[in-house]
C-alpha cells in the first residue's frame, strides 16, 4: 500500500524496538521527581534572582549536563538509548512535575498554618 501515490511510506522505527524499558522507566521516573524537587522550592528562589538562576532553568540545565555525561559514559548517542520523542516526553514529565511540585511548595503549606 505504501506504493500507491499519496499513500503515507510504512514507519517501522527499528530504533524504539530495541529501547530498553528499563532505562525509559528511569528517564520518566527521574524526570518527574526532578521536576518536582525542582519545583517545591522554586518559590523561594534559592539560586538568586536573575532569569538563569531560576529553578525551571536550572532543572533543565542539570537534565542537560546528565544527558551529556551519559552520551561519554556510553560512547555512543543518547537517542540510541533513548529515542527523541521520548526525551521531549520525558521533560514535558519534567515540566509537569515542576508546575505540581511549584503548586504544592506555595499552597501547602499555607494550608497547615490553620
Amino acid at each position: 500500500m505504501s506504493k500507491l501515490r499519496g499513500a503515507p511510506p510504512d514507519r517501522t522505527d527499528e530504533k524504539d524496538k530495541s529501547v530498553s524499558p528499563q532505562a525509559l522507566a528511569w528517564w520518566y521516573g527521574l524526570m518527574g521527581f526532578g521536576g518536582f524537587a525542582f519545583g517545591l522550592f522554586a518559590e523561594r528562589r534559592p539560586f538568586g534572582p536573575d532569569v538563569l538562576a531560576h529553578p525551571l532553568v536550572v532543572f533543565f540545565i542539570v537534565v542537560g549536563v546528565a544527558l551529556l555525561i551519559l552520551r561519554v559514559a556510553l560512547a555512543r548517542p543518547v537517542p540510541d538509548v533513548i529515542p527523541e520523542r521520548k526525551l521531549l516526553t520525558g521533560c514535558c514529565i519534567g515540566l509537569a512535575g515542576f508546575l505540581v511540585g511549584n503548586g504544592a511548595g506555595v499552597y501547602v503549606p499555607g494550608l497547615l498554618k490553620f
